[in-house]
């Protein structure tokens, strides 16, 4: 059995200025995303530069804070919302949402497409291996803030987890790391460096997330606010997970079908 280390969640403090340990893990996602679209739009065959990569950070960022935050009080506290409308603002209280967070980048990058005269799936095939060190790095933040832990487990490496009670859990936090950020890193990264059809990468990055993450809930304490939401075991990150899985395999069989591939 392993005990959770007891972060402190402030990094660094330098009088009244703190920088939190989550904030740090959201600029790393950033930071690393940025790099790999350098290195993606350096290469031979690519008709993106580095300008364009960085307007497209910039579009991406506006897409996970204000997608992630409206996203969590829609799916996860919406009844607070009803209750308090001025605590959509609040966002140093705290409240994320991957899947709202996707649906602002799906926005920003319709946005960009419009603007630079991309097909959207050029884009999105684009981003799709860019997103996951965000993923990585978020996943790390909530382990240091030891929040969203999983269920209770008898295996060696359950971890007691402040405010999670007595017995160990899951480190689900750490087994989405592994798998929603460096797994999918390095498979959406070998499969886009050969030519694919347009909308594949797109297509395979839903197929992963919307697997892993349906897997991973069978491991994480639901929410305890909602608890399961269908049949004693459908979890919300699951029921928003599902359609990405499904639309993943379509577009995936869209692309390969395609006359315009």
């Amino acid at each position: 059995m392993l005990v959770h280390p007891g972060f402190d969640p402030i990094a660094l403090q330098i009088g009244p200025i703190a920088l939190r340990w989550y904030g740090l893990m959201y600029l790393l996602g950033f930071a690393a995303g940025w790099w790999l679209g350098q290195v993606r739009a350096s290469r031979a065959d690519s008709s993106w530069n580095r300008d364009q990569v960085n307007d497209l950070l910039f579009y991406i960022a506006l897409g996970v804070i204000l997608g992630g935050r409206v996203g969590y009080v829609l799916f996860y506290g919406f009844q607070g919302l009803l209750a308090d409308p001025l605590g959509l603002f609040r966002i140093w209280e705290g409240g994320m949402s991957f899947h709202g967070g996707f649906l602002g980048v799906l926005i920003a990058m319709a946005l960009f497409a419009r603007r630079y005269e991309y097909r959207f799936f050029q884009v999105t095939d684009f981003i799709a291996p860019l997103i996951t060190p965000g993923l990585f790095f978020g996943r790390i933040g909530n382990f240091i803030n030891a929040e969203l832990w999983g269920r209770t487990t008898d295996l060696p490496w359950g971890m007691v987890f402040p405010g999670g009670g007595p017995d160990p859990r899951h480190p689900s936090q750490l087994y989405e790391a592994g798998l929603e950020g460096l797994a999918m890193l390095l498979i959406l990264w070998l499969y886009s460096n050969r030519s694919r059809p347009v909308g594949a990468v797109s297509g395979l990055f839903l197929i992963l997330y919307g697997g892993f993450r349906c897997t991973v809930e069978f491991a994480r304490q639901p929410d305890a606010h909602l608890g399961f939401v269908a049949f004693d075991w459908l979890t919300m990150g699951q029921l928003l997970s599902l359609p990405m899985l499904a639309a993943g395999l379509l577009i995936m069989i869209w692309a390969h079908r395609s006359p315009a591939n």
